[in-house]
Parts: structure tokens; sequence; C-alpha cells
């Protein structure tokens, strides 16, 4: 059910555990499921038993839709009748959320799902919710296979290769007029298929292919991310930063080639140098320390290199896990530096709403713990059609034609996925 913030219902919400360890993308219908994994392990879920629908904001940078988040939590969480048997992150009342990129754009909402399947530390676990005074939601029968997605037809996004290059380029010449240091630019392609894509199709065979990153899938959109934005347990926080990026060789020799030059750039060190300095800033007013490494290490996936840095955090009394992610967004490694400026040139030259794309996703429990990654290497999918995106990040020393490679290998991911 769509609820108002002032209209939540009081809730049912029961976790058990489950003696085997379920295969957690077979228990997800093919109608809009709602996934968060890594490595096989972490949550599914199906069904609404409460969604809460996030309004658009005036001005590109605002806060309400997270605050409104958190506030309908808290009321939930308050409200409900729970009775867990596990106890662990994750199990309870748990929900999946997805915000927009920009403020402006409408479609961020927060989705408790009337069944969550987990596993993760060697546990796994059935939460049923429902709202008070309902029965317990159905949780037996075998779901159907997923199904192929079939022929698809590929259609220009809404700026061509050569129109997105251009604005690449218009986008240097701004940072090296001194306008801002950084931007990240963003581009877009579609997929139209003969008959409906089955998201589980797509979460499998992302899970197989990158299971060093977080595959999820939160109100139709569905992608393997690499970038930790915030992981909470208690009033311990995690972040992974991800700029300055590499295509995987094609043989151990080119790979081996590729990581050092990446490792060795000016400016791919000065692009992470910026998303770190900017994670710093961000995290100080929210958390008591904050730590970071002076220098990245090399995080290497399926398709791409990544150079990486490993954040670690202790959250000040009081600051909930939506405020983090509030404060964190949009990080520099996918507005800019400065944020405002970066947000601006983004409208300027992009040519498209973002949407979800680069905003937010994740889960929350009750407690206040849970895990937020930012949607990249993603597609919304809707029916038939799939928008897929990718972006890359633009300083003073960025040649356009390699932005537009990079942005190609990003995707591949959801390419892949789609036409395996």
């Amino acid at each position: 059910m769509t609820a108002a913030l002032d209209e939540l219902p009081p809730l049912n919400v029961r976790t058990v555990p489950l003696d085997a360890a379920p295969d957690l993308i077979a228990h997800l219908p093919p109608t809009a499921p709602t996934a968060w994994l890594r490595g096989g392990e972490g949550l599914v879920g199906w069904g609404e038993a409460v969604r809460v629908e996030l309004a658009a904001e005036e001005a590109p940078r605002g806060t309400g839709r997270f605050s409104t988040a958190s506030a309908a939590l808290e009321r939930l969480a308050a409200g409900a009748g729970t009775g867990d048997a596990v106890g662990l992150p994750g199990t309870g009342l748990v929900a999946f959320g997805g915000f927009s990129f920009d403020a402006r754009s409408p479609g961020s909402v927060l989705v408790v799902p009337r069944v969550v399947v987990g596993r993760r530390w060697g546990r796994s676990w059935l939460t049923t919710i429902a709202p008070a005074g309902e029965p317990p939601p159905d949780t037996g029968g075998a779901a159907p296979p997923p199904a192929p997605v079939g022929p698809l037809t590929w259609r220009t996004g809404s700026l061509s290769a050569g129109a997105w290059r251009d604005a690449v380029g218009a986008a240097v010449e701004r940072i090296r007029a001194g306008q801002l240091d950084k931007v990240v630019m963003a581009r877009d392609v579609v997929a139209e298929a003969r008959s409906g894509i089955d998201p589980r199709t797509l979460l499998t065979r992302l899970g197989r292919d990158y299971p060093d990153c977080y595959t999820f899938a939160v109100d139709g959109m569905v992608g393997a991310t690499p970038e930790l934005l915030l992981r909470r347990h208690g009033d311990e926080v995690a972040s992974l930063v991800l700029a300055g990026t590499r295509p995987r060789g094609a043989t151990p020799e080119e790979d081996a080639r590729l990581a050092d030059e990446l490792e060795s750039s000016a400016k791919d060190r000065e692009e992470h140098r910026y998303a770190i300095d900017s994670l710093r800033a961000t995290l100080a007013p929210l958390c008591a320390t904050v730590e970071a490494p002076e220098r990245p290490g090399l995080l290497r996936l399926a398709n791409v290199q990544h150079l990486a840095s490993r954040a670690r955090a202790r959250l000040r009394p009081g600051a909930s896990t939506l405020d983090v992610v509030a404060a964190m967004h949009p990080t520099a490694a996918v507005g800019g530096t400065p944020t405002t400026a970066a947000m601006e040139l983004i409208g300027d030259l992009e040519g498209m709403d973002r949407g979800r794309y680069a905003g937010p996703v994740g889960w929350i429990d009750g407690s206040g713990n849970g895990e937020w990654a930012i949607a990249l290497r993603c597609a919304h999918v809707r029916g038939p059609r799939a928008r897929l995106f990718a972006g890359c990040g633009i300083v003073a020393g960025s040649d356009p034609d390699a932005e537009v490679a990079e942005a190609d290998a990003k995707l591949r991911v959801m390419r892949e996925a789609l036409t395996d």
C-alpha cells in the first residue's frame, strides 16, 4: 500500500531462522522483485507492505526526501509489533530505498516488502511483514524460473556518442577556465525487447559475472555497483570510494600495464583525491572520527579496475543513517567538485534527467543498520524497455575520446546482462 507520512499503518513483523541456506534469487517472483546481494548473500524481498513515495523538491541538492524517508522508517519501527528470533542486521523490519540523483526529479521511494529472505554470516532467515489486522503474507509456492530476455533493439539515448563527446569537450573547457575542478558526465542508451524484461534474469547474470559488486533491484532499478556509499552497523560506518578507471587487459601483461598506467596517472590521482577530500569534509560534522588511507589501492572487477580507498568512521549520537546518506550525496565520484558548480554544469551539458541513476540505493532496518550504494552500472527496467546508464569523471586533463571509450566499457556491464 502507498501511504503518506501521517497515514503509515502499524505493522506486524516476524523473523524466523531458516534451516537450509536458500538460493535467494530463486525465491523471487518475476514482478517487482527487490534485492540486495553480494557474493550470493544479502536480502531479497517481494510484495509491498508499505510504499512511501517521496516528493520531488525545488532545489537540486534538497534533502527533504531523505528526511521524509527517515521519519517514515522511525514511525514504522516505533509502531511495529516485532518478533525477531534471529537478531542480526537486516532482520526484523526492513525497507529498501532508491533516491533520485537530483532532488528535483521524481521517483524517490521507500518500500517495505511483505516478505524478506536473508542470508549472511552463516545464517538464513525469513521475515514476514503485514499491516496490523491483515493475515501474514503467503510465503509458499515455487516461483517460475527467470525468463530469457530475447532479441533487443538498441536505440540512442538522450545524446548520441558524438554529441556526448562534444559535451565532455565543453566540460573540459569550463574546467580549464577555472569554473570548477571536476564534473561527472553521464550518458544513456535504450534497449527494447519484444516482451517484458525479467529483472531476475539480470540479477542472476550480474551476480555471476560481478560477485564482488552489490547487485540490486529496487522499484525497477537493476544493476551491479562497485561503489559502497555507506555501511552502518551500530555506530560504525564504512565507505568505499572509487574514482579513476581503466579497462581490464586481454592478457595478464596488458592488465598489469593498464593497472600501472592507472596508478601512475596524475589525472586519475587528482580525480580520486577530490573524491576523498569531499568524503572527509562531508562526514566530519556527523562522525566523531573519520579514517581514510593516504594513497588509494587498486580494485579489480571483471571488466574494469579502479583506484579505491576504504574509509571508516564512527557516528556521533543522534545522527541517523539517512542523515549521513543525505550529507554524502552527491559525492564527488558522481557529481563533481565543487558540488554546486558541478550540478549546474551537469544540468547545462548532460541533456537528460538521470532519475535514480547515480543516486543512493540500498536497505535499512528498524535499528538503523543498513547498506547504501551509488546506483551505477545499472538500468531502469520497465516492461520491455531498459534504459542503461554510465558516467565518467572529467577533469582538466580529460580526453573526450578516452571518456567515450570509458563510458562504453561501463555500459558493457548491463549490455552483457541483457544479451548473455
